[in-house]
């Protein structure tokens, strides 16, 4: 049997990953029809608005989105059309931390998987391959393929593939463009590596095929989350190193600019911050131990769990560090934080370390001004009420004010605090900031991007994450 020539695909999901994989890949295979469907209507008629106001915030999106919609790029509520339709079929939906019942707070809740496949299963009249695109834990792709087996009409098989991203938000169009290397698991039968080798010659339409990795499904379920494991680890262990810098007197930058030359560690995610964030490291991690748990391997669980404890223990010393600064209270000052998003060049504000620290000083009964050049408003308010459940939304609107623009929202603040990197936070006018401050005003920089020692010499007492006091 020779590999299915892929002319038609549909991507069930139009969220982080579904919306730009795909779009990238209609722009790159004018040759095939890529419809990606979502029940959400809100969501398909933002990828679809005249204005190209994209429900996602992504560097060159908009600009990939612009040269394939409505020529062989296409968004719809139609989920059966698009099934009906595909040779190929990308489940991207969401894979939230379960809430409740079993692995509560650490596996993945499969539910929207379940019932993309279930779906799948009720409405394909001819063969597919599905390919699971979401980040799940291993062997889902067994589950996938029992329910699409036990459901398939007569004369239909259903192919199960595993093609995990590697995206980073803020550079995930370019990550696209040009990925590091694009992974596929399959079963390791003829039909498997079949419906791999059709997989593959989507994607070798603009990537190398030495840079194409085909592994088992297995394997290929696992990688992903070691990849964000390992890379939330290191953010970790900088993180730690931070902490005693600050202690000691020694200089965190100077520390991993030192490591980052040793080509065995090199230099990458080796920058200290207030703790990392996103929908996937954090969520990636408790699967792990969760994973491991299961597998009986108490140690391998206690490992991984420690990644995520450093993480909220960073956030917190951070806040403390505040309030320790401000004369050891905080309550009834006013602080101006800078950044919602968890990273630059996002939207995004899943886990962010803002959420937390707001959180922080909201039960210190500070008053907060928040400002985020990308992050709706909308989202800020539910952010805050689902950190402070204890508070309503209308006794937080009493604490939290948002400002239009990062001057406005230090105007008569007693500290700024930079919660995110974005660029324009080292463009501000400080002189301007530092004239319109109760003093003493103090600057705490969580995320290494401000010349400490320029706003010093206007009169700010500053605050790097990372450096001790001591010369």
């Amino acid at each position: 049997m020779a590999p299915v020539k892929v002319t038609k695909i549909c991507c069930i999901g139009a969220g982080y990953v579904g919306g730009p994989t795909c779009a990238v890949i209609a722009l790159k295979c004018p040759h095939i029809r890529v419809t990606i469907v979502d029940l959400n209507q809100a969501r398909i008629d933002a990828w679809n608005s005249p204005d190209f106001k994209l429900p996602i915030y992504e560097p060159g999106l908009e600009e990939v989105v612009r040269q394939a919609r409505g020529r062989n790029l296409f968004f719809s509520t139609d989920v059966d059309k698009g099934i009906q339709e595909a040779d190929l079929i990308f489940v991207s939906v969401n894979t939230p931390t379960k809430k409740s019942g079993v692995g509560a707070g650490f596996s993945a809740d499969l539910t929207y998987v379940e019932s993309a496949t279930r779906r799948i299963a009720a409405v394909a009249n001819s063969s597919k391959i599905v390919v699971e695109k979401s980040t799940v834990p291993c062997r889902t792709a067994e589950s996938m393929r029992t329910i699409l087996e036990a459901n398939s009409k007569p004369g239909t098989r259903f192919d199960i593939l595993s093609n995990p991203e590697f995206l980073a938000e803020g550079t995930a169009i370019n990550d696209l463009l040009r990925p590091d290397r694009v992974l596929i698991g399959s079963l390791q039968t003829p039909e498997g590596k079949d419906a791999c080798a059709s997989l593959t010659d989507v994607y070798a339409n603009w990537v190398p095929r030495d840079r194409i990795l085909t592994v088992g499904l297995w394997s290929s379920e696992l990688t992903k989350l070691a990849a964000n494991a390992m890379l939330a680890q290191r953010i970790s262990s900088v993180n730690a190193l931070s902490a005693i810098c600050e202690a000691t007197g020694a200089n965190i930058e100077e520390v991993s600019h030192a490591i980052g030359y040793d080509s065995r560690i090199g230099p990458k995610f080796l920058r200290a911050s207030v703790g990392f964030g996103g929908s996937c490291f954090q969520k990636d991690i408790l699967n792990l131990v969760y994973l491991s748990e299961s597998l009986h391997l108490p140690q391998v669980a206690a490992y991984w769990r420690q990644v995520v404890e450093m993480n909220e223990y960073q956030k917190s010393r951070f806040s403390k560090t505040v309030v320790d600064t401000l004369f050891n209270t905080i309550t009834g000052k006013h602080i101006a934080v800078l950044g919602f998003a968890f990273k630059a060049d996002t939207g995004d504000t899943r886990e962010s370390a803002a959420i937390s620290l707001v959180r922080d000083f909201l039960s210190e009964r500070a008053y907060v001004t928040i400002y985020d050049p990308k992050v709706e408003e909308a989202q800020i308010w539910q952010d805050l009420s689902e950190a402070c459940p204890s508070m309503t939304l209308e006794a937080i609107k009493k604490q939290v004010t948002l400002a239009p623009s990062a001057l406005d929202a230090c105007k008569q603040k007693e500290a700024v605090v930079i919660a995110t990197e974005w660029k324009e936070f080292k463009e501000i006018n400080w002189e301007t900031v530092y004239a319109q401050m109760t003093k003493p005003a103090f600057v705490f920089d969580g995320r290494l991007i401000l010349d400490a020692e320029k706003l010093r010499k206007i009169g700010f007492t500053v605050k790097v994450i990372g450096r001790g006091d001591r010369l």
